[in-house]
């Protein structure tokens, strides 16, 4: 890319040199070359006063051999009969139809290229008005020259600009692909360490140049951004694997502990042996229970084929009615407003069940026996939709409110109730995978409240 924006910038600057070169030739061209014939017009002028003054002459000054001579003149008449001396005279300058022509009247003054003694000259013809033309002729070889010399020079001047303009080009490239360079770097670098925590300095001269608001800059706060979410990708992941062992190692160490019990089971007594395998089977099913939330939570979005409209009162009712079965000593109060009743939103079933499932699971195990469950709909024009959980048990402590979402985070309270961590973690997941939102609160007269809403 450097060498193509290089080449590209050369390119540019070449094309305008050239041309300023090439329009400075031609203006310097034509005012030579115009002085020439300013020259021609001023003696045309002189040798006409002369003609007068001499009627009967042909030949004015014939010797424009020299460049220091002055300009040959001659008269030329209409018909070659009329020339002098019969017709016999020569002329040092060349004579044609259009000569003849001219004095006659029936052509223009012209401007042309002749040869007089074998140099270069530039002619004037013009007519005097009785009969005869007049023809000026000067040397045009200094012309050339100067010409010549300017094409050289402005040629060698083009030249360096050329290189100049590849020298800035490359300038160019490197300063203006630096960002560039820099995003480079910064990635092989990453994928040489596998380290996500490396940034692109976006100003390595100054704070100042941060703030060009350039595509390369975006480009480099872009990628800078998708770091960031890397780099916090790979923490969560980190830290998901580390909850995920220290949790898996008590119940893998106890099924470990009660398979040996069991593989000498003739030494246990029927009593022992119908203990060990009831503690077999509640730890087979907490680390199910757990590597199933942890297949759950690895899942970041909703499969968009599955997605449907969801009646969210009825979802609610039946997600009540299996808490109730699942926690016969809890009392679950249920209100569903009259306008929240036909309210859907856009969804997976199950896994909106399973939201509302560990919700209430998670209230009926902290709450004080009683849990309310509420369905209301927005405000008139709102369209909004919101569903309330809330239990009457102790609720969670100021200073652990900010973390209830997070995974495999419990109170200090609740280290001694079964559960791996995972049911608020996995609720907020689905909460923001169908575009709704869940928050927990302390509200007045104790408990814990989660509200989950869908905005309109």
């Amino acid at each position: 890319m450097r060498t193509r924006l290089a080449l590209a910038a050369t390119a540019a600057v070449a094309l305008v040199v050239v041309g300023v070169c090439a329009a400075a030739f031609v203006v310097l061209r034509y005012a030579l070359v115009h002085q020439l014939e300013l020259n021609l017009t001023q003696s045309a002028g002189r040798a006409a006063q002369q003609a007068r003054q001499e009627p009967g002459a042909g030949v004015l000054a014939a010797d424009c051999r020299y460049l220091a001579a002055p300009a040959c003149a001659q008269l030329v008449p209409a018909r070659a009969a009329d020339d002098p001396r019969g017709g016999r005279a020569r002329y040092p300058l060349p004579v044609d139809a259009t000569t003849r022509a001219v004095a006659a009247g029936r052509h223009a003054r012209y401007y042309s290229a002749v040869t007089v003694h074998g140099y270069p000259a530039r002619m004037l013809t013009t007519p005097l008005g009785d009969g005869r033309a007049l023809q000026v002729a000067l040397r045009s070889d200094t012309v050339r020259q100067g010409v010549r010399q300017a094409a050289l020079l402005l040629a060698a001047v083009g030249g360096v600009g050329v290189l100049v303009a590849a020298g800035l080009g490359r300038g160019v490239s490197r300063t203006g692909l630096a960002p560039v360079a820099r995003l480079t770097a910064t990635a092989e670098r990453i994928t040489r360490t596998r380290d996500p925590g490396h940034r692109i300095d976006l100003a390595p001269g100054g704070g100042h140049r941060a703030a060009r608001d350039d595509e390369l800059t975006r480009l480099a706060t872009a990628f800078n951004t998708m770091l960031d979410a890397l780099e916090q990708s790979v923490a969560a992941q980190r830290r998901l694997v580390a909850d995920a062992s220290h949790e898996l190692r008590t119940p893998l160490t106890a099924l470990r502990t009660n398979t040996e019990l069991l593989a000498r089971a003739d030494r246990l007594t029927p009593a022992q042996r119908a203990r060990a395998s009831a503690a077999l089977g509640r730890q087979l099913r907490q680390v199910t229970g757990l590597v199933n939330d942890l297949i759950e939570l690895a899942r970041d979005e909703e499969p968009q084929p599955l997605l449907e409209q969801v009646a969210v009162a009825p979802l609610v009712r039946h997600a009540v009615a299996a808490a109730r079965d699942h926690w016969p000593g809890t009392d679950f109060r249920l209100g569903v407003d009259r306008a929240a009743e036909d309210r859907t939103v856009s969804g997976v079933p199950a896994r909106l069940a399973r939201l509302l499932s560990n919700l209430l699971d998670n209230a009926a195990k902290f709450g004080a026996g009683t849990v309310e469950v509420g369905v209301r709909a927005g405000e008139a024009g709102d369209g909004g939709l919101e569903v309330t959980v809330r239990d009457n048990g102790p609720g969670p402590a100021p200073e652990d409110l900010p973390y209830v979402f997070d995974r495999f985070y419990r109170a200090e309270s609740a280290r001694s109730l079964p559960g791996s961590g995972l049911g608020l973690a996995m609720a907020q997941q689905i909460a923001r995978a169908h575009s709704a939102r869940l928050t927990a609160e302390r509200p007045e007269g104790g408990g814990a409240l989660f509200r989950l809403r869908w905005e309109r």
